[in-house]
């Protein structure tokens, strides 16, 4: 069992192998991301910072299509979810951060913490059949297969790159600020 901190995210483990240290480490990014969306409404979610057009809405979103992209269509090869399944990618290969306006803060949140669920789920599946070492059934678009670790490395660097997109958005909403 992990030590929770004051915002009550599981620290990843000092000491453990290289599995626990990994999903210790992507544990604590998406509940950092879901700490700094908390408590937010429509107008929190739909906030920008300078010029940029990223909102909270849109991380969520987006977040939740990478979740389902790196865990069930590359490493099981499993045709994406319905939501992700219905869009013109080639027309508008940033729909997720587009259409999150349209969405509610409910469902935003839900589609991100449903995919997340899911996305334990099946790493559990990988990490039991064939650990770190296991390639994903979908190959990169050059044909390359990435091993499970490479996939938990890529999730680890995608949270923490928009952890800190995610800061300057919510200090620029309420004020909140904090790792």
């Amino acid at each position: 069992m992990s030590t929770l901190d004051e915002q009550g995210r599981p620290e990843p483990p000092l000491a453990s192998d290289e599995i626990e240290t990994l999903v210790g480490f992507l544990e604590y990014q998406r509940a950092t991301f879901a700490w700094k969306c908390a408590g937010l409404d429509e107008a929190g979610l739909k906030a920008t910072v300078g010029v940029s057009t990223m909102t909270l809405g849109g991380m969520l979103k987006h977040l939740a299509y990478v979740e389902d992209h790196w865990f069930s269509h590359r490493i099981w090869g499993n045709e994406r979810q319905a939501v992700w399944n219905a869009v013109d990618w080639d027309a508008d290969p940033d729909w997720e951060w587009h259409t999150a306006a349209q969405d509610s803060p409910e469902q935003v949140h839900a589609l991100w913490q449903d995919a997340v669920s899911r996305s334990r789920d099946l790493l559990t599946e990988a990490l039991a059949d064939g650990g770190l070492d296991r390639r994903a059934q979908r190959p990169n678009w050059d044909g390359r297969t990435a091993s499970v670790r490479w996939i938990v490395m890529h999730m680890i660097e995608e949270y923490a790159r928009h952890n800190g997109h995610a800061d300057l958005i919510r200090e620029s909403v309420d004020g909140l600020i904090g790792e």
